[in-house]
């Protein structure tokens, strides 16, 4: 029975190689160039933030495979924490500085701003009649700021102001308004170090002239 398993085994090896070697030749950096623009906003949810606006700019920089896009981006939000996560921190620095006292503790709004830079693949998936979707993921590194009356010089917002990664996760749909330009809609999840956001952004894009991708790996 065990040399059957491993006869079996021996003989299914080389089908699996050949799979992937045939899914590795498909991605080739011959179909990388500058593609496309777009500028989209939209709005941004964000764990113990209050809603915001986010706007961002990306760019499409070709096929890296057939269908996998490889994108660019940089975006920029500004919100403040909501009440729930002051009080939180509020009874935390009470806790250390005046245990005997609290509630003896008022930070007043603070706010945070983040620069976000993004690399982004995304699977595109056409759907005939000029109309595109697209699933992606990527990572993201992100640059914040903390910034507040009662904290501004302190230890607070030296632990606000952090410069950290992120993974990201991406599903939208492109619509063709003409042979340059497309209307995109973008549902956007970032899963970072202390902070995870969920975003909703509408956009344009203008493609270049010239820059319809081949299939990446295709003779030319």
């Amino acid at each position: 029975m065990l040399e059957c398993v491993v006869v079996l085994f021996l003989s299914i090896i080389p089908t699996f190689q050949l799979s992937a070697q045939g899914v590795l030749n498909q991605f080739s950096y011959d179909n990388l160039r500058f593609s496309g623009l777009q500028f989209d906003a939209g709005l941004l949810g964000a764990s113990d933030l209050t809603g915001a606006t986010v706007a961002g700019l990306r760019v499409d920089y070709g096929r890296i495979a057939p269908r996998v896009r490889l994108l660019l981006g940089l975006s920029y939000f500004h919100s403040q924490f909501d009440q729930q996560a002051r009080e939180r921190f509020e009874r935390r620095l009470d806790s250390i500085v005046n245990p005997s006292t609290p509630d003896s503790i008022n930070l007043g709004r603070i706010s945070l701003s983040d620069i976000i830079g993004d690399v982004d693949f995304q699977f595109v998936l056409p759907q005939g009649h000029g109309v595109t979707t697209y699933i992606g993921t990527g990572v993201s590194i992100h640059v914040r700021n903390g910034s507040g009356a009662a904290i501004n010089g302190t230890f607070v917002e030296d632990a606000l102001d952090v410069i950290t990664a992120g993974l990201n996760g991406t599903m939208g749909v492109e619509v063709n308004l003409a042979p340059s330009w497309r209307f995109t809609v973008d549902g956007r999840g970032v899963l970072s170090s202390g902070l995870k956001t969920v975003s909703l952004r509408t956009g344009i894009m203008y493609r270049l002239p010239g820059t319809r991708e081949k299939g990446a790996g295709s003779r030319k």
